[in-house]
């Protein structure tokens, strides 16, 4: 809008300084050529020809001298343009000042000093405007850093926070099965001798039931630690600590994409192929790359194990690759093994289902 009010008032001058010209037609007509030349410079000073229409304008102030009436809101333009070649030819049109009158040269050189004060105004100004948005940039920047870092540290505090209860989860499952199965178990022991030196027929059936009791909560003990364990398995550091076992023969990519509430016959399931796949790598491959893809589906697990050593052969007839089938087929999945030039694959999906769970 500031531009627009300086483009006018500039504008306003020429126009008095054009009403100094001796024919009104000619005044006329240099005042709208100006606007147009003006104009078209504003429209599209995103493009490169913006130029041509000052300078043909300025051009037009040395065969028609009273053009260079309008040489306040033409250095205004080229200043704002930065192409101030599309001035040079009103120093042209200035060597014939005999064609106006003094008053009108005076309006001319007001004019054009306003115009540089306008023009140094809004240099000014770009000048504040392009820092600030810099420094906007910058503040976007940092806080886009800040963000990042923030979620670094929750998910790490995650971590540390899910591997802290799998340890206590762990330790817990230590306790119970050192412990109090143990006792169950001397307990159960104890019973069965019981029922068997007993001679006396009114202690037979109780005795019976004590050793059923305790039999029960044995199973329901051993189905705590269980579950306690399963559920305390961290997949990944176990990928991870397999992967380790190859750092010194191969560059080890890994792509683990599961949620930890997988399933523990998936966890196990995985867990063991990729301990298989790792080790046959290292002992048959003549490879220097392995990569280990876990990834998770809406309707199924995916596991792929794949190193680049040269094979055109498989003995499916091994343990190793036995116990992964069986391991697979024991969730419901199928598991691939293909060998090639480009090296040996183990592709295996495990759906999900109830079974599973």
């Amino acid at each position: 809008m500031g531009i627009i009010l300086d483009k006018l008032a500039l504008l306003f001058l020429c126009a008095i300084s054009f009403s100094f010209s001796n024919s009104s037609v000619i005044s006329v007509a240099c005042l709208l050529m100006l606007i147009i030349a003006s104009s078209l410079a504003e429209v599209f000073k995103e493009q490169r020809f913006c130029w041509l229409f000052p300078l043909a304008y300025s051009c037009g102030c040395i065969f028609l001298p009273e053009l260079f009436c309008g040489a306040p809101l033409l250095l205004y333009d080229s200043l704002r343009t930065k192409k101030l070649y599309t001035a040079l030819p009103l120093f042209a049109a200035a060597l014939k000042l005999e064609h106006f009158k003094q008053l009108q040269l005076l309006i001319l050189l007001a004019g054009l000093f306003i115009a540089a004060v306008f023009y140094l105004r809004v240099f000014r100004l770009e000048e504040q405007i392009g820092f600030l948005r810099s420094m906007r940039d910058e503040v976007a920047e940092k806080n886009h850093e800040l963000d990042d870092r923030n979620r670094e540290l929750a998910v790490a505090q995650d971590n540390e926070v899910r591997i802290a209860t799998l340890r206590e989860r762990n330790r817990i499952a230590r306790e119970i099965h050192d412990n109090v199965g143990h006792m169950l178990t001397r307990s159960l022991l104890q019973s069965g001798a019981l029922i068997v030196i007993n001679k006396d027929e009114n202690m037979k059936e109780p005795l019976e039931e004590l050793r059923s009791t305790l039999d029960s909560a044995m199973t329901s003990i051993r189905q705590s630690v269980h579950d306690l364990h399963d559920d305390s398995l961290d997949l990944r550091k176990v990928i991870e600590d397999s992967a380790s076992a190859a750092d010194e023969r191969f560059t080890v990519k890994l792509d683990y994409d599961i949620s930890s509430s997988a399933p523990a016959k998936i966890k196990l399931c995985i867990a063991g192929i990729v301990k298989e796949g790792v080790s046959n790598a290292i002992k048959h491959s003549s490879g220097d790359k392995l990569d280990i893809s876990v990834r998770e589906h809406p309707a199924f697990y995916q596991l792929l194990i794949m190193d680049n050593g040269s094979s055109d052969t498989i003995n499916e007839t091994g343990i190793g690759l036995k116990n992964m089938r069986d391991r697979v087929e024991s969730v419901g999945g199928f598991i691939s093994f293909t060998p090639s030039d480009e090296g040996f694959r183990v592709f295996a999906s495990i759906p999900k289902n109830k079974e599973n769970v």
